[in-house]
Formats: C-alpha cells, sequence, structure tokens
C-alpha cells in the first residue's frame, strides 16, 4: 500500500495517518525526529507550554515500570517567551503537522499562550491540556464542566484560524461522567468560531494520565518526590480504550468530533483496538520513550491491517 494508504481527516486537518506524538515524551518539538522520521508520523505534539518558562519539580521525577511508567515532571518548560524565540520558526519546517500544547492555573495564562499559538501560521492545530488545577476554583479545569466549558471559550475567541483539541483528563468519576466532561468542551460556550465554526473543541484528546504512586518498602516513602505522579503504558491501556468507545458513543458520533486515543499503546493491535474503539487518531508516547522504533512498527502494522480489511 502507498505511504498515504493510512491518511484521516482530524477535524479537517489531513494527516498522513493516525499517529500522533503525545506531548510531553519526544521534547519541545522535533527532537524526536533525530530518532524517528516524522514523514512518516500523522502528527506530533509539543511539550505543554505555559506563560512563564518551568524548571518543573525537583528529585525523582520519573519511575519505571512493569506495567509503564510514572512521572511527576512538573510541566517543566522553556516558558511562552523561550518557546517562541527558540522554536516558532522552526514549526514551518518540521516533517508533519505540529500541534501546540497549552497548560496553565488560570483561565488568563491559558488565554495568552493560545493567542500567541494564533498567530503562527505554521501552527496547524493547539491542544488544551485542561488537567492543571484551577487557581481560582482549585479543582483540574477537565473536571468540571462548568469551569471547562468557560475555558474552552474562552481560548476559541482567540483561535479564529487554528483548530482547537481539548485533552480530557481520565479521572471523571462518578457525576458528571467522561461523557458530560466531553459534551462541555465540545459545546463550549455557544459562540461559534474557528475554521470549522464550532463553539467548542474541533477535536478531543482522551486521555491524559492516571494518578499513582510507588512506595519505597525500605524507606516507607513515596518514590517521586512530588508524592505521586501521572501513570501512563500499558496499564492504563483498557481504561482509555472504554473512555475512547464510551464517549465516541455517547456524544463525539452524533457532533462529529473525532478522538485521538492516547494511553498504552506501543503495538499495531493497541492502536487498531482503539480505532475500533472510537478513536479516529492515536497517540503514542510512553512507547516511544522505551523504544522509538515502536513508531515505525506501528504504522507498518496498521498499514498491513488496514490492507486485509479493504480485501474482505
Amino acid at each position: 500500500m502507498g505511504r498515504d494508504s493510512l491518511s484521516i481527516d482530524l477535524a479537517g486537518l489531513r494527516l498522513r495517518n493516525p499517529i500522533v506524538l503525545a506531548a510531553g515524551t519526544h521534547g519541545t518539538v522535533d527532537e524526536i525526529g533525530e530518532l524517528v522520521d516524522l514523514s512518516r508520523v500523522g502528527a506530533v505534539v509539543t511539550k505543554s507550554i505555559t506563560v512563564e518558562a518551568r524548571e518543573g519539580n525537583p528529585g525523582v521525577r520519573v519511575v519505571p515500570l512493569r506495567v509503564g511508567m510514572l512521572n511527576a515532571v512538573g510541566l517543566a518548560n522553556p516558558g511562552l517567551d523561550g518557546f517562541l524565540r527558540e522554536y516558532g520558526a522552526r514549526i514551518a519546517g518540521v516533517a508533519c503537522p505540529v500541534i501546540g500544547s497549552i497548560a496553565g492555573f488560570s483561565m488568563e495564562e491559558y488565554v495568552e499562550v493560545a493567542k500567541a499559538f494564533e498567530a503562527l501560521e505554521a501552527m496547524a492545530a493547539v491542544e488544551l491540556n485542561v488537567s492543571c488545577p484551577n487557581v481560582h476554583g482549585g479543582l483540574e479545569f477537565g473536571v468540571d464542566p462548568a469551569a471547562l466549558r468557560e475555558l474552552v471559550g474562552a481560548v476559541r475567541r482567540e483561535l479564529k484560524t487554528t483548530r482547537l483539541i481539548v485533552k480530557l483528563s481520565p479521572i471523571v468519576v462518578g457525576n458528571p461522567g467522561m461523557v458530560e466532561v466531553a459534551r462541555a468542551a465540545i459545546e463550549g460556550m455557544g459562540e461559534d468560531g474557528g475554521p470549522n465554526g464550532r463553539a467548542g473543541a474541533d477535536a478531543l484528546t482522551i486521555s491524559n494520565t492516571v494518578p499513582g504512586m510507588k512506595i519505597d518498602i525500605e524507606t516507607g516513602e513515596p518514590v517521586l518526590s512530588n508524592g505521586s505522579g501521572g501513570l501512563s503504558g500499558p496499564a492504563i491501556h483498557p481504561i482509555v480504550v472504554k473512555l475512547v468507545y464510551d464517549v465516541e458513543r455517547g456524544i463525539a458520533r452524533e457532533t462529529g468530533t473525532p478522538i485521538i486515543g492516547l494511553g498504552g499503546v506501543s503495538s499495531w493491535r493497541d492502536a487498531a483496538e482503539m480505532m475500533i474503539a472510537g478513536a479516529t487518531a492515536v497517540g503514542m508516547g510512553t512507547g516511544t520513550m522505551g523504544d522509538a522504533r515502536s513508531v515505525g512498527r506501528v504504522v507498518r502494522g496498521l498499514e498491513r491491517w488496514r490492507a486485509v480489511g479493504s480485501r474482505q
């Protein structure tokens, strides 16, 4: 099959295949290009950028596990000014579309970064990392539908030509559930805008890491200096498959909202399962950190899988 046999439409953004390299797992923008042929992936997501530069958490920030990885990096990034100065001009030269990830601790911070990203013509889309605690309310934006609607609405007003992807947190339990949080992201504040004329998200990423902890049985203390961190890798794959399945059938299908399924994908079978569950695109993160060559194997496996399906 040809190199574009896996081509997809992600909210009007044409990707050569469904594989999206996830935020925070491969450098600030395109550093993984030294190990991975970026002309063979669908898109790459930047490190989450905040207004101010952040060194991240001190001490132990990453713990490898049999089932994946715990991390408490703490949103380390060069800050908005540093990103624009050091990486802004490089985006146009990347061999695949670049999606800019935004993090913040207040609505004003998200809006400031969004406004700057809107001015970067080469930025294909923006992904909102809404797993940050809202300094005005304490809860993560991503578990509070009312706060999420307001945040998405404020960012949407700035993104007049840039597609908006909202990356949801997996920690939503009980009522409201993930479908209602996804609904808030998609509907926004009811003011149409952006290249697709939407009031809210053009697409969703499901999901971020799952809270977890590892304790040193000799000292009785948490291994991560931050205490707890985010669990990623194979352990969360079944969780994310269910979240994608539920959201696709609960709201995304009726609204025509594509989903990037992100969680524990390290083989083409994992990616295919995510797509069967309802994902249009598939994110890879922790798997590429352990073996960058896994990206190529996943793409080739999906090509074979698609070829077999097309003959049936």
